[in-house]
C-alpha cells in the first residue's frame, strides 16, 4: 500500500510512520512532524483540543496524497492526525514520504501539509494560561477550500512548455 492515512486519539509515533513508507528502491524518507507550540499571536498557550471529522478527514488526506503522487510518481505516503486535547509539545501531525530521490521527497511533504492545512476538516481549540479558551479560524467545509490549492511549480512548467 503506498498511501496510508489515519486520524488517532492514541499518540502518533515517527516510527510507524517511517516504517509505513520505507521502500527498498526508495532513497531518501522525509517527515514533517506538527506539534503545539506555547505562544499564539501573543497568548501563552497550555494545549489545543483538536476535533476531526475522521471519516471526511481521512478521505481528505487520501485524497492529497493521490494528488501529490500524480506530481511525484514512485512515491509512499503515510498522514496520521491527532483527535483531542494536546499539551505544548504533543504531536498533532505526522507526515512520511519516500522516494527514489530526496527532492520529490521534500516537495510532495511540504505540499501535502499545505494543502491539508487549507482542505481538511479539522478545527483547533486552544487553551490559554489565563484559563480562557478559542476556536482557531481555519478550513471551512466550502467549495472554496476544495478549490484552493497551493502550487507545487509543476503548473508554470506545464503551461510555458
Amino acid at each position: 500500500m503506498s498511501i496510508k492515512v489515519l486520524v488517532s486519539s492514541d499518540p502518533l509515533s515517527l516510527e510507524t510512520a517511517v516504517q509505513s513508507v520505507v521502500d527498498p528502491a526508495h532513497g531518501a524518507i522525509d517527515t514533517f512532524i506538527g506539534t503545539v507550540r506555547n505562544m499564539h499571536e501573543g497568548k501563552c498557550v497550555t494545549g489545543i483540543t483538536y476535533d476531526v471529522h475522521a471519516v471526511l478527514a481521512e478521505q481528505a488526506f487520501h485524497e492529497i496524497c493521490e494528488e501529490a503522487q500524480g506530481l511525484w510518481p514512485d512515491t509512499r505516503y503515510y498522514v496520521a492526525h491527532y483527535q483531542g486535547a494536546l499539551d505544548v509539545s504533543g504531536i498533532s501531525i505526522i507526515i512520511a514520504v519516500s522516494s527514489p530521490h530526496r527532492a520529490e521527497s521534500f516537495e510532495a511533504c511540504r505540499y501535502v501539509i499545505e494543502e491539508i492545512k487549507k482542505r481538511a476538516p479539522v478545527w483547533k481549540k486552544e487553551h490559554y494560561v489565563d484559563g480562557m479558551s478559542d476556536w482557531l479560524p481555519g478550513h471551512s467545509l466550502s467549495e472554496e477550500a476544495e478549490h484552493s490549492m497551493t502550487c507545487c511549480g509543476h503548473c508554470q512548467e506545464d503551461a510555458h512548455g
